[in-house]
């Protein structure tokens, strides 16, 4: 009895007030209306307006977790060619290769099982030690190399990595012989994709000791990211730079930048400075954590960026001595196999690493916080990550994405990931697909494959279909 009183309470007061709202969405007018603010938020967007009000309470930037929410680099509009006659598919049973080399010139190139490497992230500038210790396994399980980011060598992580990439970086802490010494592969990062050159600093509050001791910072003393590195204050300085390390460890030597509307500038100093690879790091890369407007506003998609990189270096003839590295918001297989067909030699994953990485340990944060406070430093829940755990799912799912592309080599009659070109993309949209010199979908291929692999002919050449072809 009380029971059911009680339910009818209820049901009395949750009419009353349904009825109030719904006469006052109707009756009043729009100022006081509480719809007035559904259009508000359909018109400023919720994201806006929440970040206003974190614009408002703090004063400072605000740093949104993991890049750009605005990806602009249309991968779901570029397909992948199959065949079945023309071109027979490849034999099921026969081996598909997968190994990639970084810096072919160099006196010790980088020879990786698998195109796809994990992403600079910094120990302490974005990730705690065991989230590092977890992708430096991961990646050595799958026989790929890890990134150090911007942050000094550190040797639980050094340890764990079978294949180390080292940023020599803008705040110095990864510039000294004894550390240049153990790396298979350095670095230099003038900028990234979701922060460009922008200066970047950690105050000393939130620095552990143990990070501060890896950094060498003195008490007190904050750690800054400056917007050049010392030393390079013009084109020659960058240039001695690469020669001396080149000279001196014998590793291959890249430079990453954030993709800018100047890419082609950018690389006629890198190849007049003889890199051995180039990480094109497009707009919609991620950080730990970076001011919005960096993110959402500043350089080049990563597809676009990509594609000039390539065009590029071809146009200058050394395409086969610099290989391409295409980073920033690569997330599927599909991705990574349009990449390569593009001409990237490889690609970077950082987002979407973590999350494999983390795979059922978010719940170890939700719902109460987000999955990012796991494996960042100052992450709420960073001691409870399970590094064996993580660095085993990060590598079932490198291995998993490595068999899709496997499969798909198959239906393109492929026996090697580096046999990917521009001839086996088509795309939907016809100004893309002459941006990027493949083949639109609408119209019959341009030129005849005759069993064998067509490389990349520029828009300009290519033959185009007659106005009988068009309509009949």
């Amino acid at each position: 009895m009380f029971k059911w009183l009680a339910r009818k309470m209820m049901n009395g007061v949750m009419d009353t007030m349904m009825d109030q709202y719904m006469n006052r969405m109707m009756q009043d007018p729009y100022t006081e209306n509480l719809l007035s603010f559904i259009t508000i938020m359909q018109k400023l967007t919720p994201r806006a307006i929440f970040e206003a009000g974190m614009r408002a309470e703090s004063g400072k930037p605000i740093e949104r977790p993991l890049g750009t929410y605005h990806i602009l680099s249309e991968w779901n509009k570029l397909l992948l060619n199959p065949v079945h006659l023309v071109k027979l598919p490849t034999q099921d049973g026969v081996q598909i290769n997968t190994d990639t080399v970084i810096g072919p010139k160099a006196r010790k190139p980088l020879k990786l099982d698998i195109p796809i490497l994990i992403s600079g992230m910094s120990y302490g500038g974005a990730l705690s030690l065991k989230a590092k210790i977890a992708l430096a396994r991961g990646a050595s399980m799958a026989g790929t190399a890890t990134n150090s980011g911007e942050a000094p060598l550190v040797d639980e992580e050094r340890k764990e990595a079978k294949f180390f990439i080292g940023q020599y970086n803008r705040g110095g802490w990864m510039n000294t012989d004894k550390e240049l010494r153990q790396l298979d592969a350095i670095e230099i990062q003038l900028g990234q994709g979701a922060q460009a050159a922008a200066p970047m600093g950690m105050n000393s509050t939130q620095i552990g000791e143990d990070l501060r001791k890896a950094k060498k910072l003195k008490q007190g003393e904050n750690a800054v990211i400056h917007s050049r590195l010392m030393g390079v204050n013009q084109p020659e300085d960058i240039i001695s730079l690469v020669s001396r390390l080149k000279g001196k460890y014998g590793v291959p030597v890249g430079i990453k930048i954030c993709a800018t509307h100047y890419i082609e500038q950018e690389l006629d100093i890198c190849i007049q400075a003889g890199i051995d690879y180039f990480v094109v790091d497009g707009a919609e890369a991620g950080t730990h954590g970076g001011p919005t407007t960096l993110e959402d506003d500043v350089g080049l998609p990563t597809l676009f960026a990509l594609n000039r990189t390539v065009n590029h270096l071809k146009s200058r003839g050394v395409k086969e001595q610099i290989s391409v590295i295409a980073s920033g918001g690569l997330t599927t297989p599909g991705h990574f196999l349009k990449a390569l067909a593009l001409g990237a030699d490889a690609v970077y994953i950082g987002s979407i690493a973590l999350m494999a990485l983390l795979q059922t340990q978010m719940a170890k944060a939700l719902p109460k916080e987000t999955p990012p406070q796991i494996p960042l430093y100052l992450g709420k829940f960073k001691e409870d990550l399970n590094v064996e755990e993580g660095a085993e799912h990060l590598a079932k799912f490198l291995k998993s994405c490595v068999e899709e592309m496997k499969l798909v080599c198959y239906a393109l009659a492929k026996t090697d990931l580096a046999q990917l070109k521009r001839s086996d993309l088509v795309c939907i949209d016809r100004n893309l697909a002459e941006v990027l010199g493949i083949d639109y979908a609408g119209f019959p291929p341009t030129i005849e494959i005759n069993n064998r692999d067509i490389d990349w002919i520029p828009p300009q050449d290519k033959i185009k279909p007659t106005e009988t072809e068009l309509y009949h």
